[in-house]
C-alpha cells in the first residue's frame, strides 16, 4: 500500500544525503528507520548491548571507546 509523506526540504536533503552515505536509496533508508523503531530490526546499539554480556569489564571499555565515533556528528553530516 504506498504512503505518502510530506517533510521539509531540509529533512528530505539529509534523509537523501544518509541513504546514500549507507549505499541505500531513501524508500530503503526510510523503511530500516521505520522498521527498526517498530522493533523488527534491532538498532547498533541493541546489538552491541546484546553481544557485549560476554565480554570482561576492560574489554567493554575498549569496545565502547572504538565505537563512540558512531556517536559524533561532524559538522559537514548535517548539511
Amino acid at each position: 500500500m504506498p504512503i505518502s509523506l510530506r517533510i521539509s526540504t531540509e529533512r528530505e536533503k539529509k534523509i537523501k544525503k544518509a541513504a546514500a552515505k549507507s549505499g541505500k536509496t531513501k524508500t530503503a533508508f526510510i523503511l530500516d528507520a521505520v522498521d527498526e523503531k517498530l522493533g523488527l530490526r534491532k538498532s547498533q546499539g541493541q546489538v552491541i548491548r546484546e553481544t557485549a554480556d560476554w565480554l570482561s569489564h576492560e574489554e567493554t571499555a575498549e569496545l565502547r571507546k572504538a565505537v563512540d565515533v558512531f556517536n559524533r556528528i561532524n559538522p559537514g553530516d548535517c548539511e
